[in-house]
Order: structure tokens, then C-alpha cells, then sequence
């Protein structure tokens, strides 16, 4: 069999194109094992050391699932926090091939988080934007196969309809602080999205936090 191979960069391994009809599978990079090492020491260094609304590990595992089983490349978090669902975030991203827009509007955490994105050594994998999600979601322009919301819950349906527009035919809405036994602004808004006839809504508990997740099977 006749197989032209190319060398794709100097820090990974060799990625084999076939002709032929053949099959290549490629090798897993060094730069990218070397990521997935990093990643994992500076999560295991924080593990139950997360504050100021950040998510709990079990949350953060279940985004980077549901990114990497559907090869997700475009995200958005509403509400970045310190960082903590933002590098679970972008660490899925960066075995896709996609980026992560992440919005916060507190000063202090912003700066946090995007030092922790820097030690963790996902930061070329993120656009982190400091403001107001209120103003900056509806002017995003999309579109997204991905979307995270961890910010104010009053204002939750608001972020719905101001991304369902721009997310993706077989993209993913994910809600955190979201559960059936919810109440208040959080049952009206799992309320709403399972109204939706186009969203299949349902509910993870991989903590007591709880998150609507929500995949657009249609337009509208």
C-alpha cells in the first residue's frame, strides 16, 4: 500500500495521510499528552479548594464529557467565575479543536480566573471577556455548539433566549444550579426549557448543584 506522509510539527508525533482508501488513526501528540498532564496537576492542586461560585469537580467532568462525546468546538460560558468550569471547559476544547468565550463581570475574579487559566495552561484556548453579559450575549455573534450558564438565575431564561438563535442544530445549553426539586427561578426556567418543543431537556445530578441540559434538536 502506497502512503504519503507528512510531517505535521516538529512536537508531535507523526500524523500518517493515506491514500488508497486506507484508514490513519493518529497518534495522540506530545504537546497534547503534555497538556493533559499540566491540566490534571493544577486541577488535582485545587481539587475542594474552589470558591466563589465556581462548580464542584463532578460538575466540571460532566462539561468536558459532553463537549469531547460530540467533538464541540465552539463554546460560551456565561458567568466565568475564577475559572474553575473554564478550564474543564477549555481542556475539552483543546482535544476539539475549539475555543471558549467566557464572560465575567466581576473585576477581582476576572483577573483570578485568568490566572488560573494561565497555570493550568489553557489560556490559548480562551477568550475571556470582562462585563456585563446582559450587554454582551445578545451582541455575540455565534455561532455556538456549546453553551455553559452559571451567573444570575433571575436573568436565566433572558440568556436562553438571547443564545437559542445562535446555538447550533445538535448543540448543547447547559444550566448550572438547575434540578427538579428547584424552586423559584430555577424551576421556572427548567420549566420553560422543557416547554420548548425543539430543546430535549433533562437533568444531571452529579451534585447536589444540579444542571438542566439541553440539546436543540431543530431550528425552532
Amino acid at each position: 500500500m502506497h502512503r504519503i506522509c507528512s510531517l505535521l510539527s516538529i512536537t508531535s508525533v507523526l500524523a500518517v495521510s493515506c491514500w488508497s482508501g486506507a484508514s490513519c488513526l493518529p497518534q495522540v501528540s506530545s504537546s497534547a499528552a503534555d497538556l493533559d498532564t499540566r491540566v490534571r496537576k493544577f486541577l488535582d492542586s485545587r481539587r475542594g479548594t474552589w470558591r466563589d461560585m465556581n462548580v464542584p469537580t463532578s460538575d466540571g467532568q460532566e462539561l468536558h464529557n459532553i463537549i469531547v462525546r460530540h467533538t464541540y468546538r465552539s463554546a460560551l460560558e456565561i458567568g466565568t467565575s475564577t475559572g474553575h468550569s473554564g478550564i474543564w471547559i477549555a481542556w475539552a476544547l483543546s482535544k476539539t479543536g475549539g475555543k471558549l468565550v467566557t464572560i465575567e463581570i466581576d473585576r477581582s475574579r476576572h483577573a483570578e480566573a485568568l490566572a488560573n487559566f494561565r497555570e493550568a495552561g489553557v489560556a490559548d484556548y480562551i477568550d475571556a471577556r470582562l462585563g456585563d453579559a446582559h450587554v454582551i450575549v445578545p451582541a455575540l455573534a455565534g455561532p455556538f455548539d456549546f453553551v455553559f450558564l452559571d451567573a444570575d438565575k433571575d436573568w436565566y431564561r433572558n440568556y436562553l433566549e438571547a443564545v437559542l438563535p445562535k446555538l447550533s442544530v445538535g448543540g448543547c445549553f447547559v444550566a448550572h444550579n438547575v434540578s427538579d426539586y428547584g424552586w423559584g427561578y430555577s424551576r421556572e426556567f427548567l420549566e420553560y426549557a422543557r416547554s420548548l418543543p425543539f430543546l430535549e431537556t433533562t437533568v444531571l445530578r452529579s451534585s447536589r448543584s444540579g444542571m438542566s441540559v439541553s440539546y436543540k434538536r431543530a431550528a425552532r
